[in-house]
């Protein structure tokens, strides 16, 4: 696949590098970029004689694809598509977003949630295309494709179906992490612009430990996520077991933000966001390689996002020191102080400071707490006390003739639960003769 890349800014030197990059994770060759730097026209997007200079390049480059960094309009689809030589297709920044999202999706959800945000997008341009019916103006397949009367009440069925599913999945996942959390599990999740370093951190934090362990409290943990320099390598979430000794830290790793997304795109990848917003805390991973302006942006929008539903503490992770030197990383540590006041500075391809972003994070997770039970003996209790050697930190057990003295330290939950189990024992234990 062969693209044409076009970008307009309203002023100064359009940067083409993030829509090339996208480009290529999406599969195709970049041939060549048209950009323009004027008022959006309302159109085309691009001046007239700029449209027509981008109608020549693509015949000239035997482009398949037409991909704009702005976002089109319907209207503005069609009448771009009519210009341009038979067979190319013109697609914006969003339809190719959707398309990345379509080749990475392999869980049931993800694949909802690329299908739901590709049927917002096509409901403005199937009213578009009534529209243009009624007019006797009929958009070509490189346009905006043929006029179905029937196709718009079509696309909002299968928007409601979609939505009803996916909130039966959100509950389903709800529900597993609250058995994780009784089980004993602190929830971390990795958020963070895409290919900040957030695949390469968990593989680092997950190092060597085998996620079959305990495999009936979690079945459904993954396997770790790739580690490429690639944007949304990550499209679903990846989980897996990080060593805090003596805690149980789950750490997800999660679809990463990227700028300048519509509402429509957000609203449809919410609930992959989700394990953010339940976690019991976010580290949110920063690439610190880039200029601190973009870094200042994206943590602003980070900020943004992680603050509308999450409770949790956020500790912002610097990454990938290893491509910076030490006056550059104070400097921009300094530049950041007000959205970042006391970050944790790694190397997660070299894994410089991890240990200290372990202890980071077993300092920020909710405090265990001590607890010391008197069980009587029954023929339960022996289940109980296997029950808290799974879900707590023994510290000694003492068996003597009647009961049994359990003393542990968990989760606050985890407590709540073991005392409710002893006070089944006390209610199960036949009083003395």
């Amino acid at each position: 696949m062969r693209a044409l890349i076009a970008k307009r800014v309203d002023s100064g030197t359009p940067d083409t590098s993030e829509i090339s990059d996208l480009a290529a994770a999406a599969g195709y060759t970049v041939v060549g970029e048209i950009t323009q730097s004027r008022r959006a026209d309302p159109a085309l997007q691009i001046g007239e004689g700029k449209a027509e200079e981008l109608a020549e390049t693509a015949a000239a480059t035997d482009a398949t694809t037409v991909i704009f960094d702005n976002r089109l309009g319907p209207y503005q689809t069609y009448n771009l598509g009519q210009l341009l030589p038979e067979g190319v297709e013109v697609i914006d920044r969003f339809t190719l977003i959707l398309e990345i999202f379509g080749q990475r999706a392999q869980t049931r959800k993800a694949q909802l949630q690329v299908e739901l945000a590709e049927l917002r997008y096509e409901l403005p341009r199937a009213e578009a295309k009534t529209s243009l019916a009624k007019r006797d103006e009929h958009p070509g397949f490189m346009g905006l494709g043929e006029y179905d009367e029937s196709r718009e009440q079509d696309i909002k069925d299968q928007i409601s179906r979609i939505t009803d599913e996916l909130e039966r999945i959100e509950q389903t996942e709800e529900h597993r992490r609250e058995r994780r959390r009784n089980s004993g599990f602190d929830l971390v999740a990795l958020a963070g612009y895409t290919n900040a370093g957030k695949s390469t951190l968990l593989r680092r934090l997950a190092a060597d430990l085998d996620v079959d362990e305990n495999d009936d409290l979690h079945p459904d943990l993954d396997s770790t996520a790739e580690s490429q320099d690639k944007l949304f390598t990550t499209l679903g979430t990846t989980t897996r077991r990080a060593d805090i000794d003596p805690r149980d830290v789950l750490v997800t790793d999660t679809v990463g933000f990227i700028s300048d997304l519509p509402h429509w795109l957000v609203e449809s990848f919410k609930s992959t966001l989700d394990s953010v917003y339940r976690a019991d805390l976010v580290l949110l991973v920063v690439d610190v390689s880039e200029d601190i302006d973009d870094i200042h942006e994206k943590l602003v929008t980070s900020h943004d996002t992680l603050y509308e539903r999450n409770e949790a503490p956020i500790v912002t992770v610097l990454n990938k020191i290893d491509a910076v030197g030490e006056a550059e990383l104070e400097e921009k540590q300094e530049a950041l102080s007000a959205l970042a006041p006391n970050p944790v500075t790694v190397s997660a391809r070299e894994g410089t400071n991890v240990d200290s972003l372990l202890d980071r994070i077993d300092t920020e997770l909710p405090d265990w707490e001590e607890e010391r039970l008197v069980l009587p003996m029954t023929d339960e209790t022996m289940s109980v006390v296997s029950w808290i050697h799974d879900n707590a930190h023994v510290d000694d057990v003492t068996y003597g003739d009647e009961d049994v003295l359990v003393s542990f330290e968990a989760r606050p939950a985890v407590i709540s639960q073991a005392r409710s189990r002893a006070s089944e024992l006390q209610t199960a234990t036949p009083e003395s003769a």
